[in-house]
């Protein structure tokens, strides 16, 4: 098993759109950044990646590549699922918080939740989003700004059936010896 965690923030902007877990907001101010800046999907597929040793999604898709200008972030997502799964790496779970004073982001969760899950191709009961506010307080608060933090846990197809092939007596399985 590998722990991944991400974190990203965006300076909010007029002109931008504001998109959060692919899912496009109605609000005055969006997220200023290369791509679509969408935080959400970033801290994602930080946590993904880091999880599997593959850095960060900076090495995949440079803010200096003009490729990845205002590109959707799902597309991303799309990307950095084929490259675990290049890697022999499954997606078991995601949990992640966006931190936001407004827009209130409960009417979306679910929709951004099948979002992430439908871009990896794993079931939407294994994602969790959540939203908070700072109370007022750092730059989220004074709205200023938007971000984000993800965890994940990833399995490789390896461990996987090491642990379904070899089994103690009461054990799960694991790569020892009985």
């Amino acid at each position: 098993m590998r722990i991944g965690m991400g974190y990203d923030v965006h300076r909010l902007a007029e002109g931008r759109a504001l998109v959060i877990g692919g899912v496009e907001i109605a609000y005055p101010l969006g997220l200023l950044g290369h791509s679509d800046a969408d935080v959400l999907l970033h801290a994602v597929m930080d946590a993904l990646l880091g999880a599997a040793g593959l850095g960060d999604i900076g090495v995949h898709f440079p803010d200096t590549d003009t490729a990845y200008k205002g590109i959707s972030s799902v597309k991303l997502l799309v990307r950095v699922g084929e490259l675990l799964e290049g890697k022999g790496y499954v997606v078991e779970n995601i949990d992640a918080t966006v931190i936001a004073q407004k827009p209130k982001m409960r009417p979306y969760i679910a929709q951004m939740e099948e979002n992430i899950a439908k871009a990896l191709k794993i079931g939407a009961g294994q994602v969790n989003v959540k939203a908070t506010t700072e109370e007022g307080l750092g730059f989220t608060g004074a709205q200023e700004g938007i971000s984000a933090q993800a965890v994940c846990l990833l399995t490789s197809v390896y461990e996987s059936s090491v642990a379904v092939a070899s089994s103690c007596a009461g054990c799960g399985g694991c790569p020892k010896e009985p």
